[in-house]
This record gives C-alpha cells, structure tokens and sequence, in this order.
C-alpha cells in the first residue's frame, strides 16, 4: 500500500507527459500543413545510374536540423533505398510510397553529422537539399558504406541544375 502513492503518481506524470508529446506533434503538423506534398514516384523511370541502401533519417527544414518536417509521411526514420534515375533521386522508406525529387528541386548535396536525434561519425549523414514545392527543406540519409555515400553525392550532384551563367539582371 505505501508503493501504490508513488506509483500512482510516477504513471500520471508519464501520461501528462506523453498527452504533451501528443499535442506537441499534432500542433507541428498543423503548422506545417501548407507544405507540398512529394511527387510520388511515377511507374515508369528510366535506368537507375546508382541504387544506394541505408537509412532515410529525417526531412528538416532547410539550414534547421532541429525543425523535422512532420507531414506527409516525412517525419520518421525508416530503412530505405535512394535510387539516381535521368527523372531525378527516387527516395523509397519502407512502409510508405516512394517520392520522387526532380533535378529542378535539388539544391545540392553533402554531408553532416548530426540531425535532429541522430548523432554519428564526423561526415556520416548524407544530406540532400531539395524544394518541396516552395519549401527548402534538407533530407538526412545514413548510408553505413563509405563509398557508397560518397558516390550518392556525386551522382546527385550531377543533378542539380547548374546555377544561371548569366547572374543577375543588373
């Protein structure tokens, strides 16, 4: 009887907890709801120049790792393939569609070490930047193999649309 206090008193707190975790996402998402959804991945691509497995980590808003995208499926971590086509980068987590990044929405691709919850070795994230519709947003791939990662970069980077010549207009 004199545990049955404290115990009660440690689940309430969790539940008070996990309700605000809760309301927390829920109001994230609401927020970002006027984000574009990705293109889905259309049946038909041409040859895949580089099939990479690893780990799709997250989507953040661009130049914020803390601030995860929460809608529209991007939110969570998942085994996943990325896959170089001439249509553009196909991104495919386990357990939801595929989506497709258009070499027009790149804005490059590099490394980093640290994203939201994740932290590895120096260099050990992939980070792909990309428009989602009108929203630069950063997406965070861990590819384990070395040369493997270092070849998804170059090949993306071989993507991006080469910055206007011309600069601008004066």
């Amino acid at each position: 009887m004199d545990r049955l206090t404290p115990t009660l008193l440690i689940v309430g707190f969790l539940v008070v907890v996990f309700g605000l975790m809760l309301l927390g996402w829920r109001s994230r998402r609401r927020r970002q709801g006027g984000i574009a959804r990705p293109e889905p991945a259309p049946a038909a691509l041409g040859a895949a120049s580089l099939v990479v497995d690893g780990w799709y980590v997250a989507t953040t808003l661009a130049d914020q790792p803390l601030e995860r995208v929460a809608v529209h499926g991007l939110g969570f971590r998942a085994r996943a393939t990325a896959s170089v086509h001439p249509e553009g980068l196909v991104l495919a987590p386990q357990g939801r569609d595929a989506f497709l990044i258009e070499p027009g929405a790149l804005r490059g691709a590099g490394r980093a070490t640290w994203a939201i919850d994740r932290v590895v070795e120096k260099d050990g994230l992939v980070l792909i930047g990309w428009m989602l519709g009108e929203t630069p947003v950063d997406s965070y791939l861990r590819v384990p193999d070395a040369p493997a990662a270092a070849a998804l970069i170059t090949a993306i980077q071989t993507l991006v649309p080469a910055p206007d010549a011309e600069g601008p207009a004066s």
